[in-house]
């Protein structure tokens, strides 16, 4: 086991993080985000809801 320092630790962490999740991003293909004005009676306002669907 390699002597890490704290920061060392947290930068292996994170690459090790990177590298498993980047080819799960790169190969999904993009979803299409849906913008929908509703109205909401107990602000007493329109506001704006988003999803993505795929």
């Amino acid at each position: 086991m390699p002597k890490l320092s704290r920061r060392g630790f947290i930068a292996a962490t994170l690459a090790a993080g990177t590298v498993r999740t980047l080819p799960v991003i790169a190969t999904k293909p993009p979803a299409r985000q849906i913008l929908t004005l509703v109205y909401d009676k107990s602000l007493g306002m329109m506001r704006a809801v988003e999803r993505l669907a795929p």
